[in-house]
């Protein structure tokens, strides 16, 4: 795959570059806020190959890319300049607006350090591990430098969000890391430990221990970019690249000290207190509800709101006991998944639930939800229930995480602390949740997809007659305009590629039988059927493009497979209108799947068609007599 080409096709249908107001991606997603959604075009992005589907959500036009994300990330960054520092400030200047605004800031701002914190939170799982078992001591120096590594980012946490926080509302980024380092300097940290009574001009200061915080320097880098816009447009230009931040550091380094320091510290602290409060009220309880909602919380974008919250606890005591217990809701999609490779008859989807499995048991989900259980309904209800159970029984055992990362196998270890205590629950958890989530998927079951290239079954085949006789007519199924089949916009009818035939641009919402013979297929979908004749034709009548997205609305079936039919007899109804207002085209392919048992397919009609005029003409040389006579 060439990520460029990608990258560029990406650009072109969100709107072009200068629709994009930003860009940030997490694990899977290239998440973009435009300027107008509207000239985003999200049909063909969906069917743009390397893409999984495309999400609306929390003020964000999210294409999801799955694994290869970084690298079609940066390959966007090669074609276009949305990457670029240069006038990402005036693109700001319009966003979103309510909840819509805060999820969009919460996810640029984290989304871009959850790899480096996944990997670092594996790293200090293993630690712990190797700690607990006597492999290494933490006194010993190999363990001291492999720790530095683990830690530092938590440690310095405010300075990696500074940058990501400055990069969002276009500030300075350099200005930002200043301020972030101000608050860890060596002095500052010394008035903290020791007590000291501080103050600024006889103002007093609480000063605080901001090593691994979150909210204090995203407080104070969004407001230092506002002022920092500000001081641009009032100095000089002659200037400003030096009066400005001598002004931003003099007045937010002593305002954050003073304000957002303490306030971010607090409303920190008091949102991972309620919520802790909740789990130490009812952990089963509190925890079936996070294991159920989680991936809820994730389809829509606002789980966002609690990602600081884990972040905060880890960082500020050690550990986390909310996060395990989503980490469920994760094991139970995948466990949904791998219940529906199990189930389904169709290669397609058997294959890629196969697939989207093993990537969930790392923790990326979006192939699994998004590419499965979302769109049969009925897994993701499953997966909704495991989740619950396993969530319920992870949140009694009192689980903790002790680092950040994405839930899955590789980082399982951050659930393992002193004594591993918990530990044998989050095992438990995540294994009944799968369990559950699978078993449930089989039982319930689920509208296995037809796959639309196959269009007759084994029963219909052995219904009909082996032999294809010549100068067989098709009659027209549809009233309408006949037009070639290449003029169709979708390149496995308009190539040919599952059988010749023609199209017709319908003036009538109604399909007919074209000719006497058996219903072999009747799609679930509704929007589309296969009918063998008594002489061995086989067409395939589908009424408009990319129509099974529908899931059966505005289409009437009057017919279910195996009913035998009469030329001219009504076997479907659409509401032209409302799937054209759908945005979906109506032209309708009339397809001879078994094209290559005859000599020749020749259209009889042309121009203005109506139902039961003869349409196509078939020609062959008898391929088996036997038993025809």
């Amino acid at each position: 795959m060439s990520y460029e080409k990608l990258a560029k096709e990406i650009v072109h249908l969100v709107g072009g570059e200068n629709n994009v107001v930003s860009l940030v991606h997490c694990a899977t997603r290239l998440r973009f806020v435009l300027k107008d959604e509207a000239k985003a075009d999200k049909g063909k992005l969906e069917k743009t190959d390397g893409i999984i589907t495309v999400k609306q959500s929390g003020g964000q036009f999210q294409v999801v890319v799955g694994n290869k994300v970084p690298e079609v990330y940066n390959a966007i960054g090669k074609v276009s300049n949305i990457l670029s520092e240069t006038g990402h400030e005036d693109k700001l200047a319009k966003g979103n607006k309510g909840l819509g605004a805060v999820i969009d800031v919460i996810s640029s701002i984290f989304a871009p350090l959850l790899g480096v914190m996944a990997g670092s939170g594996i790293l200090k799982g293993l630690l712990l591990i190797a700690s607990n078992l006597g492999w290494l001591h933490p006194k010993e120096t190999t363990y001291m430098i492999l720790y530095a590594g683990a830690d530092s980012l938590f440690y310095f946490l405010p300075l990696l969000l500074a940058v990501t926080t400055a990069r969002k509302f276009g500030g300075n980024i350099f200005v930002a890391l200043t301020i972030a380092g101000g608050l860890l300097y060596p002095s500052i940290v010394t008035l903290k430990t020791e007590g000291t009574p501080t103050d600024f001009f006889g103002i007093p200061v609480v000063m605080m221990s901001y090593s691994s915080t979150v909210i204090p320097i995203i407080l104070a880098v969004i407001a230092m970019s506002k002022l920092e816009k500000l001081c641009n447009r009032l100095i000089h230009e002659s200037v400003k690249n030096f009066v400005t931040p001598l002004i931003l550091l003099v007045i937010m380094l002593p305002l954050t000290l003073m304000v957002f320091g303490p306030v971010g510290v607090y409303v920190g602290n008091g949102i991972a207190a309620g919520l802790v409060a909740a789990f130490s009220f009812s952990p089963l309880l509190a925890g079936a509800i996070l294991g159920a909602c989680w991936q809820l919380l994730v389809i829509f974008g606002v789980h966002w709101g609690l990602v600081p919250v884990f972040i905060n606890n880890i960082a500020v005591n050690g550990r986390d006991g909310i996060k395990p217990s989503a980490s469920a809701s994760i094991f139970a999609q995948t466990g949904a998944a791998f219940g529906v490779m199990l189930k389904t008859k169709n290669k397609k989807l058997k294959t890629l639930a196969g697939s989207a499995t093993l990537t969930a048991l790392f923790g990326i989900t979006e192939p699994a939800v998004y590419g499965v259980t979302l769109p049969l309904k009925r897994p993701f209800i499953a997966g909704v229930i495991g989740g619950a159970i396993g969530g319920a029984i992870i949140g009694q055992a009192g689980t903790q995480a002790f680092a950040s990362g994405a839930p899955g196998l590789l980082t399982l270890p951050i659930f393992y602390g002193p004594g591993g205590q918990g530990f044998p629950g989050m095992i438990l958890g995540i294994t009944v949740s799968f369990l559950v989530s699978a078993i449930l998927t089989y039982i319930l079951g689920f509208e296995d997809p037809v796959d639309e290239g196959d269009t007759t079954d084994n029963s219909a085949k052995e219904s009909t007659p082996a032999a294809v006789f010549s100068n067989e007519e098709v009659l027209s199924p549809i009233e309408g305009t006949v037009v070639a089949l290449s003029e169709v916009p979708d390149p496995a009818f308009a190539s040919e590629a599952m059988g010749k035939g023609i199209a017709i641009q319908p003036t009538t919402g109604r399909v007919v039988a074209p000719f006497d013979g058996t219903i072999t297929v009747a799609f679930k979908k509704k929007h589309a059927l296969a009918i063998v004749s008594h002489h061995g034709a086989e067409v395939l009548v589908h009424v408009g493009v990319d129509t099974v997205k529908l899931d059966g609305k505005h289409f009437t079936s009057h017919i279910k497979e195996g009913d035998q039919v009469k030329a001219g007899d009504l076997l479907l109804e659409f509401d032209m209108e409302q799937i054209k207002t759908e945005g979906y085209p109506t032209i309708t392919p009339v397809i001879i799947t078994n094209s290559s048992e005859y000599t020749d397919i020749v259209p009889i009609a042309h121009g203005q068609v109506k139902e039961q005029e003869p349409l196509l003409k078939l020609s062959a040389t008898t391929k088996d007599q036997e038993g025809t006579a």
